[in-house]
C-alpha cells in the first residue's frame, strides 16, 4: 500500500518525462556520434573537441539554467487558468534569454585566449580554437530555443521540443558525416565540419519548434503576436530573481565537470580523451534524470498553483523513487560493460596509435566504475533540484550547490587528481563527493520546505 502511493504516479510521470528524456538523449547521442566520428581522426582531435566544448558547456549551463525559470511560472499559470500571466512569463523569459545568448556569445569570443594559459597540450589548443568560433555562435539559437522549450514544458507539451530535437539531430549527423570526412565532393573539414553541423542544426531546431507551437491550439496564442519589447520591470525582476540563481546552480555543477576536463588536460591528451569518453557515456544516462527533473518541476509547479501540498510532496517523492530505480540499472550497466563501452569511441585497427588508443580505453574503463557509483546521487540531486525549482525555491539550493561542488568536490578532485596520486580516477572521486553532498543537502531542503507548507496549509 505504501509503495502504491508512489508507483501509481509512475505512468503520468513517465508520460511527461519521456519526450524530454528522448529529446535530451538526442542531443547527447549527437555528441556521442560527434565523438565517435572525431575519435577516428585521433586522440588530439577528440581532446580538442573536449576542450572547446568545455568552454561551451559553461556558457550553455548559464543560458539553459536561466531559461528553467520560465517552466514553473508557466506551469503555475496554466493550472490557475491564467493566460495573461503565462504569456507574460514566456515573453519576458524569451527577451531575457535572447539578450543572455548574445552576451554569452561575446564572452566566449573574448575568453578564447585563456586556452593558451591553461597548461593544455599545444596541438589540442590549435585544433580547438576554430572549432570554438562556430560552436560559440550556435549558442544564440540554442538558448532562444531553450526559452521556447521551457515554455512548452510548462504547458505540459513536452513532445514538441522532442520532435524539433530529433529533426535537428538527424540533420547534424548528416552534415557531420559529410563535412568531417569530406564526402560527396565536399571539403574534408575535420572537427570544424562538426562545428558547422552543430550551428546549422540548432537554427533549424529553433524555427521548427516555433512552427510546431504556432500550429497547436493550446500554445498558438502564446507564441504569436509577441510584443517582445513591451516589458514591465516587475515581470523582468521576477524572472531574473528566479533565473539567475537557477543559472548559477547549473553553472556550479557544469563548472566542476568542466574543471575535470581541464584537470585531465594537465595529465595529457590521452587522459583528456578518456575523460571525454566517460563524460559522454555518463551524460547519456544523466539525460533520464534530467527528463524526470523537468517532470518534477512541472508537476510541483502545477500542485503549487492548486495549493495541494500533500499531493505535491507525494508526487515529487514518486519521481525521486523512479529516478533511483533507473540509476541503479545504469550503474549495473557501467559496471558490467566498463571495458567494452570505450571501444566504440576509438579506432582499434589503427596500428599507428595503438599504444595511445589502449591507454585511452583503459583509463576510460576505470572512470566508468566511478561513474557507476555516482549514477544514484547524480540522479537524485538533479531531480530534487527540479522539484525545488517547481516550488520557486532557488536561493538556498544555489548556496547548497556551490558548497557541494566547489567547497567539497573540487578540492578533492584537485588534490587526488595529480599524476603522482590517483590521476584521472582521483578527479572523478571528487565529482562523486560533490554530487553525493548535493543530493543529501538538497533532499533535506525539499523535505523541510514541503513539511512546512503542509503544516501551514492545515492551519
Amino acid at each position: 500500500m505504501f509503495l502504491t502511493n508512489y508507483t501509481k504516479e509512475f505512468s503520468y510521470n513517465l508520460k511527461l518525462a519521456t519526450p524530454v528524456i528522448l529529446g535530451m538523449l538526442g542531443h547527447t547521442f549527437v555528441s556521442f556520434v560527434d565523438n565517435v566520428m572525431v575519435g577516428q581522426l585521433g586522440a588530439a582531435e577528440l581532446a580538442a573537441v573536449s576542450l572547446g566544448n568545455s568552454f561551451i558547456f559553461i556558457a550553455m549551463s548559464i543560458g539553459i539554467g536561466f531559461s528553467t525559470a520560465i517552466t514553473p511560472l508557466v506551469a503555475e499559470a496554466d493550472s490557475e487558468g491564467n493566460f495573461s500571466k503565462g504569456k507574460s512569463a514566456f515573453k519576458h523569459g524569451l527577451f531575457l534569454c535572447t539578450v543572455l545568448a548574445l552576451l554569452l556569445f561575446g564572452m566566449l569570443l573574448i575568453a578564447k585566449p585563456l586556452m593558451y594559459v591553461m597548461d593544455q597540450p599545444k596541438e589540442v589548443v590549435e585544433l580547438a580554437i576554430p572549432y570554438l568560433d562556430l560552436v560559440a555562435f550556435s549558442l544564440v539559437p540554442l538558448i532562444i530555443f531553450q526559452a521556447f522549450k521551457q515554455f512548452s514544458d510548462g504547458l505540459s507539451l513536452t513532445k514538441y521540443p522532442m520532435y524539433a530535437t530529433i529533426l535537428a539531430n538527424v540533420l547534424n549527423v548528416a552534415i557531420n558525416y559529410i563535412l568531417i570526412f569530406g564526402k560527396f565532393g565536399f571539403p574534408e573539414m575535420g572537427i570544424v565540419g562538426a562545428a558547422v553541423g552543430t550551428l546549422v542544426s540548432r537554427f533549424v531546431m529553433l524555427f521548427y519548434l516555433w512552427f510546431l507551437l504556432a500550429k497547436k491550439q493550446k500554445s498558438k496564442a502564446y507564441v504569436t503576436n509577441i510584443k517582445l519589447f513591451k516589458l514591465t520591470n516587475q515581470a523582468l525582476r521576477k524572472l531574473i530573481n528566479l533565473g539567475l540563481p537557477s543559472a548559477m546552480q547549473m553553472f556550479f555543477e557544469v563548472g566542476i565537470f568542466t574543471a575535470a576536463i581541464w584537470l585531465s588536460g594537465t595529465l595529457g591528451a590521452n587522459a583528456q580523451a578518456a575523460n571525454q569518453i566517460a563524460l559522454n557515456l555518463s551524460s547519456m544516462t544523466f539525460m533520464v534524470a534530467m527528463g524526470l527533473s523537468v517532470a518534477a518541476m512541472i508537476r510541483v509547479g502545477n500542485q503549487k498553483g492548486l495549493k495541494d501540498f500533500s499531493a505535491l510532496k507525494r508526487i515529487a517523492e514518486s519521481i525521486f523513487f523512479l529516478g533511483f530505480l533507473f540509476a541503479v540499472i545504469f550503474a549495473l550497466v557501467f559496471v558490467v560493460f566498463n571495458e567494452a563501452l570505450p571501444n566504440f569511441y576509438v579506432d582499434l585497427d589503427d596500428p599507428t596509435d595503438a599504444s595511445d588508443t589502449l591507454e585511452v580505453v583503459n583509463i576510460a574503463a576505470t572512470l566508468l566504475l566511478a561513474a557507476a557509483v555516482f549514477q544514484i546521487t547524480d540522479s537524485l540531486q538533479v531531480i530534487v533540484l527540479g522539484a525545488l525549482r517547481g516550488l520557486q525555491d532557488v536561493y538556498i539550493p544555489t548556496l547548497i550547490t556551490f558548497i557541494a561542488y566547489w567547497a567539497i568536490g573540487f578540492p578533492i578532485s584537485y588534490f587526488l587528481g595529480k599524476e603522482d596520486v590517483y590521476g584521472s580516477l582521483g578527479i572523478w572521486l571528487g565529482l562523486l563527493a560533490g554530487l553525493s553532498s548535493a543530493a543529501i543537502l538538497l533532499y533535506i531542503r525539499f523535505n523541510y520546505l514541503t513539511k512546512r507548507l503542509i503544516l501551514q496549509n492545515e492551519n
